[in-house]
């Protein structure tokens, strides 16, 4: 993960010495920790192996994104992988939440998909009902993932020309996937990129020119734009 705005990239102990707050009448906090150490043992539960993590705080703890990279036994090697992201917050800034999403080994640029809310929003019950919740999170990956390799084989097999590929980046920009400011690092990734895996003229190499771009903003706001970007590409290849 790269991290900016105050993002400290932390271990799983320092996570779990965050504190949780006290709750009041209408909001019960979920700790960082409780989350972590369920969606980890539901994660195995449901065979899923887990090959790496990596974990964040932000505004003194009060904010956490993880990210869990995950396979399968026997799923064939490829160069990309599953990741699974995790986020909380005591501040009231979003529900404890999953989403799926993918990393791309060759350049480790990440990109969100399907999101999960562990619970619609901190409730009295919520932490009593923490491992229902995330199993049935969990439940919900193994069909998030197939969809993931389908969306990158149809992503690899349409051809993109320079003309398209222009349309698609001014497109991007207008959903709201990536700013304007981005646009010039985009089309340079496009024209001119130094991974020889994205020298192809297809959408993957297009997705993944935005996805570089993405490098250095939030794990909040990458889960929104590259949900956004999804969208688009699914669009340009007839996913949706």
């Amino acid at each position: 993960m790269l991290l900016h705005c105050g993002a400290e990239l932390v271990d799983r102990r320092t996570v779990y010495d965050v504190a949780t707050p006290a709750g009041t009448d209408t909001w019960f906090p979920l700790a960082h920790a409780g989350l972590i150490h369920e969606v980890e043992t539901q994660l195995r539960s449901a065979g899923f192996n887990l090959t790496g993590e990596h974990h964040a705080i932000t505004h003194d703890g009060a904010r956490y994104f993880g990210l869990f990279e995950v396979n399968t036994p026997g799923r064939d090697d490829r160069d990309y992988g599953w990741v699974v992201g995790i986020r909380n917050s005591h501040d009231k800034s979003y529900p404890a939440g999953l989403v799926a999403g993918s990393k791309v080994f060759v350049c480790d640029n990440l990109s969100f998909c399907g999101e999960v809310r562990i619970s619609r929003k901190h409730t009295r019950f919520a932490a009593r009902d923490l491992r229902h919740l995330t199993s049935r999170a969990v439940g919900q990956l193994g069909d998030r993932f197939n969809r993931i390799d389908e969306r990158i084989a149809a992503y690899r097999s349409r051809r993109i020309s320079d003309p398209q590929a222009h349309d698609i980046v001014v497109k991007a920009m207008d959903c709201r996937a990536i700013t304007a400011s981005q646009v010039p690092a985009v089309l340079h990734e496009w024209r001119d990129t130094v991974y020889d895996d994205f020298r192809p003229r297809n959408a993957w190499s297009l997705f993944n020119a935005c996805t570089e771009a993405f490098k250095g903003i939030s794990p909040h706001t990458m889960v929104e734009r590259s949900q956004a970007l999804h969208g688009l590409f699914d669009g340009l290849v007839g996913l949706n």
